[in-house]
């Protein structure tokens, strides 16, 4: 079975002046470190959720549809806020909670605590944090745990695709350069992160009514992160250290690539 010939308009990294390469080269490594970065982000803000070390299937399904008992302050003061506060502090929370979050004992109680643990991030300029300034937006967090809320996951899900289609064209453009072989495999590497960011972001909202969906959360990030993993390494090791492909140096010699 012979190879299939190199197409015409096709051109291989040797084939890029240097200016070119230096600067794929630096929008990888900006982007491999940003990638590390969110990687980082995601363990932190969705792991622990359930009580336990790292990122888990549970975590996940509370992320998106809530524990389905108690209240979001109470789910993140045992999860992923647990160390934020020592447990004299936690407990007296989880009980005003319990006991129907009246304002009094918030205003003498709680507001201490909120104003001296938690208000420096959760102040409301940040509109990825729950605004826990003044009693009535706190009240909202503890009533019943639901997870995102619709219009989070809306606000989020433009962000993501709009985001993540950007870097993976990107990616995905400088890859495109690289000699991959059968050609199939590599149109599948690129379109894979595309595949996969909108089945992850739909899964968002099932997960809300199907649990078992965050297992496709799970796989949806999986498979962007191993896609971006092989075109990084690729494009890279054939940029500056691979042999030139025989395919390349035949079609340069006038012969059949």
């Amino acid at each position: 079975m012979t190879e299939a010939p190199v197409h015409r308009l096709y051109h291989h990294f040797s084939e890029l002046p240097y200016s070119l390469r230096v600067l794929y080269t630096a929008v990888l490594l900006v982007l491999g470190l940003a990638y590390v970065f969110a990687l980082t982000y995601v363990f932190v803000s969705q792991g622990g959720k359930d009580g336990k070390a790292g990122l888990s299937y549970e975590d996940i399904v509370i992320a998106y549809s809530g524990t389905g008992k108690g209240s979001r302050l109470e789910s993140a003061l045992s999860g992923s806020m647990r160390s934020m506060l020592p447990a004299d502090e936690i407990n007296p929370m989880v009980a005003w909670v319990q006991a129907g979050a009246d304002q009094a004992t918030y205003e003498k109680s709680i507001r201490p605590t909120i104003d001296k643990r938690c208000v420096s991030c959760h102040d409301g300029s940040n509109p990825h944090l729950a605004n826990l300034s003044g009693y009535d937006n706190l009240k909202k967090v503890t009533e019943q745990d639901t997870g995102a809320s619709i219009s989070t996951l809306v606000r989020v899900s433009h962000i993501h695709l709009f985001g993540i289609s950007f870097i993976f064209f990107l990616v995905g453009t400088i890859f495109s350069h690289a000699y991959v072989r059968p050609v199939w495999f590599k149109c599948v590497v690129i379109a894979v992160p595309f595949v996969a960011i909108v089945a992850d972001v739909s899964s968002w909202y099932f997960t809300k009514l199907y649990h078992p969906f965050a297992y496709l959360v799970m796989a949806g990030g999986a498979a962007m992160g191993a896609s971006f993993a092989f075109m990084w390494v690729v494009s890279m090791y054939q940029m500056w250290f691979a042999k030139v492909p025989a395919a390349i140096l035949r079609r340069d010699a006038g012969g059949v690539g």
